[in-house]
């Protein structure tokens, strides 16, 4: 059956109105409510500059023995909903000539968003599917991605020079090409954080970002020089006080510099929280909404 022009351009205008309405649900709180009485509930004891900085209560004895049923290797049985293991798989990439091992959660293709974790050192792929380690943050997160139409990537980061920044730009380009315009999201703990502030110097990669979470990270001086922040792509840090790898205040200050840039960003600092403390407690839908949403 053939189409009139005017039909032809009023099926254009619907298809617009939809593409338009799919972007617009980013503006709004996209992922809703998982666990938030378990893992949203947490004290603020300070807030500045207009709510981009945050100080939030942590407690060792509550957050991790009263949170774990063997602390820091398996939380209690209700911080973590399994059923999403029906859509993960480990699987290997061939990304441009280099190989790369990854867990997924969620759709090869044709995402909603991508969100991709990158470990720290002695770490690999399993650390950030693990679903009982971290207080069971590691389930949340994946539930809030694959439970809401995303597609989660732990990939295994051989080293974190070139060659790993390489790696993790040929995740981003693959997951961008497998969902075509929709959110990647590049999130980095500890020494992983090298990675990311390696990818926000690739153009390429940076043109597939909607932005990133720093935990736990070095402070990159030279970020500002960085296609990423040309782009002004929203960052948000989380870094325990005590943490005695990379001090809070290095991050810190390179956050206020931001800031006074008008630089979207947001630092929430967990109050005598040690190196691992952010991926145990960051609250990932807020997070991943703000970052959505900006």
């Amino acid at each position: 059956m053939r189409m009139s022009t005017s039909h032809c351009t009023i099926m254009a205008v619907i298809a617009a109105f939809f593409m338009m309405a799919t972007d617009q649900v980013w503006a709004a709180d996209a992922l809703p409510p998982f666990k938030d009485d378990l893992f949203s509930t947490q004290k603020v004891l300070q807030t500045g500059d207009g709510g981009a900085f945050e100080v939030i209560e942590y407690d060792e004895m509550r957050d991790i023995n009263g949170r774990d049923q063997i602390p820091e290797k398996r939380t209690q049985q209700k911080y973590v909903s399994l059923g999403v293991r029906k859509s993960q798989t480990d699987e290997t990439l061939s990304l441009g000539g280099l190989k790369l091992d990854v867990t997924r959660v969620g759709p090869a293709s044709a995402a909603g968003f991508t969100v991709i974790f990158i470990h720290g050192r002695n770490g690999d792929r399993r650390l950030g599917a693990n679903d009982y380690t971290f207080g069971g943050n590691f389930n949340r997160l994946k539930n809030l991605v694959a439970g809401n139409g995303g597609v989660y990537y732990s990939p295994s980061v051989k080293s974190f020079d070139s060659d790993g920044v390489a790696a993790i730009a040929g995740l981003i380009r693959y997951a961008s090409e497998q969902s075509p315009g929709k959110p990647v999201i590049l999130t980095c703990a500890s020494m992983g954080s090298q990675i990311c502030w390696g990818i926000s110097r690739d153009p390429e990669s940076v043109k597939r970002l909607k932005g990133m979470v720093i935990m736990s990270g070095v402070a990159d001086p030279d970020f500002a020089k960085s296609p990423f922040y040309k782009s002004k792509l929203p960052l948000w840090f989380a870094h325990g006080s005590r943490d005695p790898v990379y001090a809070a205040t290095d991050q810190q200050a390179l956050f206020e510099k931001l800031l006074k840039a008008n630089y979207p960003t947001h630092f929430t600092l967990y109050q005598t929280g040690n190196h691992g403390t952010p991926i145990r407690m960051i609250d990932w839908r807020r997070a991943l909404n703000w970052i959505l949403a900006s």
